[in-house]
């Protein structure tokens, strides 16, 4: 096994089977093909063409919209087709800083293929024999990728909130990480994929972030999210994000820009060098 499959396993999904979604003319998702019947159910709401899907001319504004949306997503999970409502709220927009169409419960999102955004946290410590990455484990009874190994700190991101505001909330919430600790986290980019699961397609981006610790610090679980925290040393972590599947599909990417990043990962020890730079940050996918 390679990085580059890691990276490949992220970014399994397809358009083939999809047509696209526009709202207000902004593409904001993909919609599968066999969903297209039930959605012609609805078409006050949705306007199901040949080439495309459209949210109605009618839903204009940002509230006609998302209670339009909101009660059609509701009708089809009583009928079991979207799963683990979850009553979080999810803007809806084609990039990241657009003012949203509407807003949509976030299991709904791959349902409709629309990108959500999160971030992604990894926690070091820097010992004298090199850098150490707090990993954290998946509880066991968590509804989705339960007991993964996972970056430090994780979390979707939700409407009303700013990236710092939900940096902090789910560093206390996940780790027991303290304001000020997390305000020294570092934004350091960001990652686009497109993961296509049983739900539907997710093209989402996720903000990278670095937060430096100190070895006396300690990550202590606080939600019920987290199995526990582990100091594992860099170069054990990358083997394990190189020749295994332990870690969420979408935290090993993460983990790989951080390699690179750090000079953990370098053009003359690794022949896929470019190439990984290339997937990691390339154009995104919607």
């Amino acid at each position: 096994m390679a990085y580059q499959d890691r990276i490949l396993a992220c970014n399994n999904g397809s358009r083939e089977n999809y047509l696209p979604f526009f709202g207000r003319g902004q593409q904001l998702g993909w919609i599968r093909k066999d969903r297209l019947e039930r959605l012609s159910g609805f078409p006050d709401i949705f306007v199901v063409g040949g080439q495309q899907v459209d949210l109605h001319a009618a839903l204009f504004d940002y509230d006609s919209a998302t209670a339009a949306v909101d009660y059609a997503l509701r009708v089809m999970a009583d009928e079991g087709l979207i799963q683990g409502w979850r009553d979080e709220r999810y803007a809806v927009a084609e990039r990241f800083s657009d003012p949203a169409v509407f807003s949509i419960e976030r299991a709904g999102c791959p349902f409709l293929g629309i990108r959500s955004w999160g971030f992604h946290l990894n926690g070091y410590v820097r010992k004298p024999d090199g850098l150490y990455l707090w990993i954290a484990q998946r509880a066991h009874d968590k509804p989705s990728y339960p007991g993964l190994l996972d970056n430090t700190v994780a979390g979707g991101h939700p409407e009303g909130l700013t990236l710092a505001q939900n940096l902090i909330k789910e560093c206390a919430e996940e780790a027991s990480i303290p304001a000020h600790l997390a305000r020294q986290a570092r934004a350091v980019g960001a990652i686009s994929y497109l993961y296509e699961s049983p739900q539907g397609l997710k093209p989402d981006q996720m903000f990278c972030y670095d937060l430096e610790l100190d070895e006396s610090f300690t990550p202590i679980p606080a939600d019920g999210e987290v199995a526990g925290f582990y100091l594992m040393p860099a170069q054990e972590v990358m083997e394990i994000v190189r020749d295994t599947d332990r870690f969420k599909f979408n935290c090993a990417p993460v983990l790989i820009d951080f390699f690179i990043r750090h000079g953990l990962i370098d053009p003359d020890r690794e022949p896929d060098y470019v190439g990984l730079c290339e997937m990691l940050h390339g154009a995104p996918p919607v």
